[in-house]
């Protein structure tokens, strides 16, 4: 009974993070930088990036106006494995300095380049710039809500488009950008900071007298005039002609504070929606697990009164269900040393979830930090190899094995040399397309460093610790002949009951995995880690709960076979995360290119064998835990 209601009282004290914020609290990752009125400012250009791809290219790989000499920015290794390329640019303003009609360049369009833009505004590329370390956003006005404003990342190349009268398609390029930078302005002060950084993209054919001199006045973009830019009636074509950039700059006081300055970035435009879906969805999974933990434990508190007043001899040999299998359910299974090594690596990733999960929801991950999150998740991976090496040599002195040297090289080399391999092929197949995903030689022996000189040895040392501990005795003793297993039931076959094991943990996750993928590939900020906190715990009670109560179904047929079975009965859940992926490709994305599907599912395979992992490492511990409970609650003589 005090187990019953510890677990309902655990269920309630869940209901509190329900209010936690949707947008979780985060520290501003960087120290402001005041700005006086005429300091230059100095905007920097990233990857080209497309929804329609999902291949990065650096900003000059298309015929932009270039500054004197390209400098690249310092970047760390998660923004590297991104794909993310800051360099410098031609664009330079001076703090509160409105500007109009500032011409970059003029750029005189070869075939290949003209090719080269047609083939980006066909994939729908957009260009992203930085300043102040502040994403370029467009500002869309949403229909449904007149006030509310969606912000879109980077500007489109350019677009596809028809002239009046004519049937023919045409490509345009945007070449004339309307910059808007807002400031909060100290009081006290001058000086000013930076809190916002948006562009209006307009396609513009410009017009000139006379040849092209760097004095050159434009017709159609003058500030002596006072004739500006406001839309895209006479659009610039790509074609092998010239084609001259321009921008204008307006600087617009703001009330956002700076260390607030991201909000409207994070803001997530179905916010409704979103508490709704995750709320409904966490109240079900809930209601299912406190039902299942209530039977659970009623029906186990009646066997286990029943087999414990068994006293006469007959009454011992008529006994049925669990206990008759007592001198087999510790007998070791078939490919142990394999079982070590994946529920080894499931406590490594379990630890640096846990770990990664805890820094955001404190907001040391903030967004600010490009690539902080992929950084952060990679070294926490490395370090807890000393916790995996830990179980899995813990498991296999328990299984009566000898060899822990080999146990810790399996665990050390087996997972990560697999997502290495089809990394590895993924990344090929980026170069092959010369695009700027594709990561760097001396990155790639950096993360063979990272593996081999700092997570083999912590697997090793973890190891060699958790091999000279003792291991606790088993409830029961071990029969020296297995007995024979009884033809089970339709529903207790291994395979149907795999498959419906794996049902209920993928259904407290895939509305928010819904959200991670379009974040991911839709390129998206995701940062609403108080609701993912929630669903993680959420998932470790149901991968738990739902692979102890078909442990219990199978031990009571008297089949003692549950330690792969355990393992296979939540992680089946990564199999139904694999088919949500391939569903979402293709209902939500628009990927044509061959090689942009097969990076997808090339990518979203290693996510679901990472799930595999971690969700059976879950229900085998919760397994393991709930069958040494039973029998040493028993008399077994």
């Amino acid at each position: 009974m005090a187990a019953r209601s510890f677990h309902v009282a655990w269920i309630f004290s869940l209901f509190p993070l329900f209010f936690l914020p949707s947008h979780c609290f985060y520290l501003p990752g960087v120290a402001p930088e005041d700005f006086q009125t005429g300091d230059p400012l100095n905007v920097k250009v990233n990857k080209l990036t497309s929804t329609k791809t999902q291949l990065p290219y650096s900003y000059y790989s298309l015929s932009y106006c270039q500054p004197d000499q390209i400098v690249d920015s310092a970047e760390n290794l998660g923004e590297i494995l991104r794909g993310d390329r800051i360099e410098n640019s031609p664009y330079t303003f001076k703090m509160r300095e409105s500007r109009m009609c500032n011409v970059v360049c003029r750029k005189v369009l070869d075939k290949k380049s003209a090719k080269a833009f047609k083939e980006m505004i066909d994939d729908e590329y957009r260009v992203n710039m930085i300043l102040d370390n502040l994403p370029l956003v467009v500002p869309i006005r949403r229909h449904d809500i007149e006030t509310a404003v969606v912000y879109q990342h980077g500007f489109h190349v350019g677009l596809k488009g028809k002239y009046a009268g004519s049937k023919e398609e045409k490509h345009f390029i945007n070449n004339h950008l309307a910059f808007t930078v807002k400031y909060h302005k100290d009081p006290l002060v001058d000086s000013a900071r930076i809190v916002g950084f948006e562009v209006k993209p307009f396609s513009v054919k410009h017009e000139y007298e006379g040849e092209w001199n760097a004095k050159t006045r434009l017709i159609t973009c003058d500030p002596h005039a006072k004739r500006a830019v406001t839309s895209s009636e006479s659009p610039q074509e790509v074609e092998e002609k010239e084609i001259i950039f321009t921008y204008d700059v307006e600087f617009q006081e703001s009330d956002v504070k700076w260390a607030s300055r991201w909000d409207t970035y994070l803001l997530v435009a179905d916010d409704q929606i979103h508490w709704f879906s995750i709320v409904n969805s966490l109240m079900i999974v809930l209601f299912l697990s406190a039902m299942v933990a209530m039977i659970m434990l009623r029906t186990l508190y009646r066997d286990i009164s029943k087999y414990n007043q068994l006293e006469t001899q007959e009454e011992a040999q008529e006994e049925t269900g669990w206990k008759l299998v007592h001198g087999d359910v510790f007998r070791p299974p078939t490919n142990f040393d394999l079982l070590c090594v994946y529920v080894a690596t499931g406590v490594q990733f379990f630890c640096m979830i846990l770990v990664t999960m805890t820094f955001a929801l404190l907001g040391f991950l903030s967004p600010s930090n490009r690539g902080g999150l992929m950084t952060a998740m990679l070294l926490l991976w490395v370090f807890m190899g000393l916790f995996a090496g830990y179980a899995s040599a813990r498991l296999y002195k328990m299984f009566k094995g000898t060899n822990w040297k080999s146990i810790a090289l399996k665990t050390a080399l087996q997972f990560p040399g697999t997502v290495f391999v089809i990394f590895f092929i993924l990344n090929a197949l980026i170069w092959g397309e010369k695009s700027s995903g594709a990561v760097p030689f001396g990155t790639m022996f950096a993360l063979v460093v990272l593996w081999f000189g700092i997570s083999v040895p912590l697997v090793f040392v973890g190891s060699y610790v958790g091999f000279k501990k003792p291991v606790k005795e088993d409830p029961a003793k071990t029969n020296k002949i297995p007995r024979q297993i009884p033809e089970q039931p339709w529903y207790l076959h291994p395979a149907f009951s795999v498959l419906i094991g794996g049902i209920l943990p993928f259904g407290a996750v895939f509305i928010e995995l819904f959200f991670i993928l379009t974040s991911i590939w839709l390129h998206q900020f995701y940062y609403i880690f108080g609701f993912l906190f929630i669903v993680f715990l959420i998932l470790i009670v149901t991968c738990a709960e739902i692979t102890v109560v078909l442990c219990y179904f199978q031990l009571c047929s008297e089949d003692y076979k549950w330690w792969w079975r355990s393992y296979l009965t939540s992680g089946s859940s990564a199999l139904y995360l694999f088919l949500y992926a391939a569903f979402y490709f293709f209902t939500k994305l628009e990927i044509t290119k061959p090689v942009s599907g097969i990076l997808y599912f090339g990518y979203m395979l290693i996510v679901s064998y990472a799930f595999f992992v971690l969700t059976g490492t879950i229900g085998f511990y919760a397994c393991f835990w709930f069958t040494r409970l039973i029998y040493s609650s028993v008399k077994i003589d």
